[in-house]
């Protein structure tokens, strides 16, 4: 039979075990949180909205996390890289990370990796943010709106070929809608954090179809997720933009 003392003594083992078990798990896991971002010259910027502003298409939950974790472990790894390649960091530094971007080639091989990754990831994000806001079921209007009848016929085409492209994107990516350099638009999907600005062409809209983009209201229905996404688009954003860029 266990003693008291056995007992008490078997009680503090476990528990510590059971401390010890998350920083263990970390360890092991390549996925795990970074810790504290590292200051440098890349900046996570504010959320323009409330975390519950587009609820119930995305809730507040899923918005704190996906800006205050994800996007904010992008922007911290970024200025890792920078920091733990003092010889190019600073020249890099001062460059903002969509000219990096579309010149991928030209900067250092050594941080080329994590400028892809991890400054595609702060790029996208910080174009995300500014794409949302609950619309009502609205559509775009103007310029944008003639450019989206004339390309894809019509405005109902349009949402059909970007609910196929993003739902079929296999695992974690983008789906697209972009102008080209002859100021054409189309939709297109890129894997990770890949960006049409290496490929030449400027985002207007941006769908994230990472999990941790819908997961925690959508769970597994990703076309649920799509659908739901046209009642926050920020129309005048985008329409904006594609005037910026058509001249």
């Amino acid at each position: 039979m266990m003693t008291r003392r056995q007992a008490m003594k078997t009680t503090a083992l476990a528990g510590a075990a059971l401390a010890a078990l998350p920083a263990a798990l970390a360890q092991n896991n390549p996925a795990a949180p970074v810790a504290a971002a590292p200051t440098g010259p890349f900046v996570l910027p504010p959320l323009p909205y409330a975390y519950d502003a587009l609820e119930p298409h995305i809730d507040a939950l899923t918005m704190q996390i996906h800006h205050d974790k994800h996007h904010a472990a992008y922007v911290a790894n970024l200025n890792k890289a920078v920091a733990d390649f003092p010889d190019v960091g600073p020249d890099v530094g001062k460059i903002p990370v969509e000219d990096l971007l579309k010149n991928l080639t030209a900067v250092p091989e050594k941080i080329r990796t994590a400028v892809r990754n991890q400054g595609g990831g702060h790029y996208n994000h910080s174009l995300f943010w500014q794409t949302l806001k609950k619309n009502n079921g609205a559509e775009p209007q103007g310029a944008l709106a003639a450019a989206i009848n004339q390309h894809f016929n019509s405005f109902a085409a349009f949402k059909e070929t970007w609910t196929k492209a993003a739902t079929a994107q296999f695992g974690s990516g983008w789906a697209w809608l972009v102008v080209d350099a002859g100021k054409q638009l189309s939709i297109e999907t890129s894997p990770n954090q890949d960006t049409p600005l290496s490929q030449g062409r400027q985002p207007l809209l941006g769908i994230d179809v990472w999990e941790h983009a819908y997961y925690l209201k959508y769970q597994n229905r990703r076309p649920e997720y799509v659908a739901a996404f046209f009642q926050v688009i920020n129309w005048d954003f985008v329409g904006d933009r594609y005037t910026k860029f058509v001249g």
